[in-house]
């Protein structure tokens, strides 16, 4: 069977000259050498960089080329479709040997997805731009703040009034998330959560809306807000970085709980239990006033909650502080959540979905998303972009805290599917003095991996930057490498995926000049 070789050359920067992009020529000399290579989070390797000489000063060009694996005798049949398109990889037969293991894979996808819901209805974010309500929800709203401002006006909200004021006459000064209920450019927005939650019932909104005030003032929410508390949750419960709508992403980590000492610290009894609500509400509340309440603005919450290890459902000290939790949640902050995704679900929870399910409304469950452990990364990059994502996810962010001097979370990712049998390359174009790093990672590895660079000059000597690696699911999830450039060429990285599933490659790159 012949090999296929497809490239795609990506968008490029203006500007740029032509270049035409060809598989290296293997006749070339090989030199090689030993690029400096870090891992994330857990290794790093140091090695002298090679120089080599460079003409001219322009943005790197990227290439991806897949490549299907076959015999090294068998002719390669290139083919280069128009430029800025996607990349594409042309299905291939294989053996039947071969097939027999595909068909495999997709029936246990299949099942997987027959056994886990996905996404459970289409669902679109309701706009919190006040120009695109439709008439009657201009009427509901405009409703609600009558009844709000006469509530005020009649103190029906329970504030005591300053002692300087007229109580009779000085109606009263309500915030909630540190915004006004009326006249602030931010109070819509704050009504309509409110009255989405009630389905535009004003009357009903405005009774949620008086309990939610009488709730905050009795638990003390402003103070709490501001108090020094004291938890070891910081792995539960954390912010990391915007999907790709902007949305804040708040991770819950249920596995975290499997360790015996948190668990008891947290839930053994129900004064402890009541200190995990409270830090529970703080870490939301503070959350919550960092969002923009403007019209148009992004006031919801991307929330995932990962199943990995669970306690499940046996636990009942986390069953009732989770119950309650909720529906305070539900009762309080209302329409805070964008979307809620289910990641490494486990089979146990369906039987949980299974109860909860018919009591949820049809609005609700198009809010939620469903993964299991071998679809959890695929499902996270349809809403979050790789370089967004948290190592330990499948992405390439590293913990906030700790310090990447090579790239933050502005520094976009790409992503590319190896399919099975298939060589993926990503061919990065050099067309200046400069040293180029780059960081890479296939989801669960189980690949060769190799990067080379191959200058333009015809007689050159072609770099070894890393020997071909056959890279295991043990071994770092992400690979960061550089090598220093002083002549044009292109650094070729290539993944070589012999298995019969496909995969998932991220990568990407920044360049220092000289």
């Amino acid at each position: 069977m012949a090999e296929e070789s497809i490239t795609t050359t990506l968008p490029t920067p203006q500007n740029q000259p032509p270049s035409e992009l060809t598989t290296p020529d293997e006749s070339k000399p090989t030199l090689e050498v030993s690029a400096v290579t870090t891992s994330t989070p857990e290794t790093e390797t140091a090695a002298e960089k090679p120089e080599v000489a460079a003409e001219e000063h322009q943005p790197p060009k990227v290439t991806e080329t897949a490549v299907t694996t076959s015999t090294p005798e068998e002719e390669t049949a290139e083919v280069t479709p128009e430029e800025h398109q996607p990349p594409k990889v042309t299905e291939t037969e294989t053996a039947s040997t071969e097939k027999k293991e595909l068909g495999n894979e997709k029936s246990q996808q299949e099942e997987e997805t027959a056994r886990i819901p996905q996404n459970l209805g289409s669902f679109k974010e309701e706009s919190s731009n006040l120009s695109d309500l439709s008439d009657s929800e201009k009427k509901s709203l405009n409703e609600l703040k009558h009844l709000v401002r006469d509530a005020l006006d009649n103190h029906q909200f329970g504030s005591v009034p300053k002692p300087e004021e007229d109580a009779g006459n000085a109606p009263e000064e309500v915030t909630i998330w540190g915004v006004p209920l009326l006249k602030d450019d931010r109070s819509d927005v704050v009504l309509l959560k409110f009255l989405r939650a009630r389905d535009f019932k004003v009357k009903d909104s405005l009774t949620m809306l008086k309990n939610t005030i009488k709730w905050r003032r009795d638990f003390k929410i402003d103070e709490l807000v501001d108090e020094d508390l004291v938890d070891d949750l910081d792995k539960v419960v954390f912010m990391h970085g915007h999907d790709r709508e902007g949305h804040p992403v708040c991770y819950n980590v249920y596995g975290e709980f499997q360790n015996k000492e948190l668990y008891n610290k947290t839930f053994s009894d129900e004064e402890k239990r009541k200190h995990f609500l409270r830090t529970r509400i703080q870490f939301l509340e503070r959350s919550i006033r960092k969002l923009d309440f403007s019209s148009g603005g992004v006031s919801t919450i991307f929330q995932i909650n990962d199943m990995k290890n669970s306690p499940g459902l046996g636990k009942k000290e986390l069953r009732l502080a989770t119950k309650q939790a909720v529906q305070l949640l539900q009762d309080n902050y209302p329409e805070f959540v964008f979307k809620q995704a289910f990641i490494n679900v486990p089979w146990w929870y369906l039987l949980f979905y299974t109860v909860i399910g018919p009591f949820m409304t049809p609005r609700s469950k198009s809010k939620l998303v469903f993964a299991g452990p071998s679809r959890s990364a695929e499902t996270l990059f349809k809403y979050i972009s790789p370089e967004q994502v948290p190592v330990q996810y499948g992405g390439l962010s590293v913990d906030p805290c700790d310090c990447n001097p090579d790239f933050s979370l502005d520094d976009p990712a790409s992503e590319v599917t190896v399919k099975p049998g298939t060589k993926q390359t990503v061919e990065i174009i050099i067309y200046e003095k400069c040293e180029i790093v780059w960081e890479i990672r296939v989801i669960g590895w189980e690949v060769s991996y190799k990067a080379e660079f191959v200058p333009e000059e015809k007689d050159a000597y072609t770099v070894v930057v890393q020997k071909p690696r056959k890279m295991k699911p043990a071994d770092e999830p992400v690979l960061t490498q550089s090598f220093k450039v002083n002549e044009l060429g292109k650094v070729l990285l290539t993944v070589d995926n012999p298995t019969s599933k496909k995969k998932k490659l991220v990568y990407r790159f920044n360049v220092k000049p000289l």
